[in-house]
């Protein structure tokens, strides 16, 4: 995946096979935590739906890397690699993560989670999670558009209504699989904080009114 900072993506990625991801509640509940310390040091994240079998996230790249103490790195790997840091607290060590390694750790930490709660072993999403820029217009169509029917032809300002059709294609995803019959009914996805029916602290709602208007506020 290829982030350049200033820009909006589309992140996604799905279950191996299909298979499912989330297995209760707290599975949810869990992978929003990854979410916060992996993603939002990077990035603002101003869209967020969690499906069954796959994720969908829009965010705005502030920082392509980022630096922690090594004590401070170690810690926040602990929980997927099993360490314990014998660093002094005082370290000033510098190491530097890019978002592309923070969404790597996301995904196995969670997925080493989920096989310890299943008994199982193996990948637990596709091999590769994909990112589409939806602000640059040098870059090709996203994906997300087949299911609208429209190309860039037909669309006078990519750069602006591209981001505003992702941002709804995100929430209206619970809908389209039938599972609830409103966005707002649907608990994992950000479409209930902009309702307001709920204080999520995960998405940037003064950031996602630059891009986008949100129809469901006040509702």
């Amino acid at each position: 995946m290829i982030f350049e900072k200033g820009y909006l993506y589309h992140v996604y990625n799905q279950g191996n096979n299909r298979q499912k991801i989330f297995f209760k509640r707290d599975n949810y509940l869990f992978f929003l935590s990854k979410i916060h310390n992996c993603i939002l040091p990077f990035a603002d994240v101003l869209a967020w739906c969690l499906m069954p079998n796959h994720f969908h996230l829009m965010i705005l790249i502030n920082e392509e890397s980022q630096g922690f103490t090594l004590s401070e790195a170690l810690t926040k790997d602990s929980e997927s690699k099993g360490l314990t840091s014998n660093m002094t607290e005082n370290s000033q060590t510098l190491t530097h993560r890019t978002i592309n390694e923070s969404i790597g750790i996301l995904l196995r930490t969670y997925t080493r989670a989920i096989n310890k709660q299943e008994g199982v072993s193996g990948s637990l999403f596709r091999k590769e999670t994909k990112a589409e820029c939806i602000n640059n217009l040098s870059v090709k169509i996203p994906s997300f558009l087949k299911d609208y029917k429209v190309s860039q032809i037909r669309i006078a300002h990519p750069e602006k209504q591209y981001p505003q059709i992702c941002f709804d294609y995100i929430h209206q995803n619970p809908v389209k699989a039938k599972l609830v019959r409103s966005e707002i009914d649907w608990e994992f996805s950000s479409a209930k904080d902009y309702a307001e029916l709920r204080n999520g602290k995960l998405i940037s709602k003064e950031v996602a009114k630059e891009y986008v208007t949100i129809s469901y506020m006040n509702i």
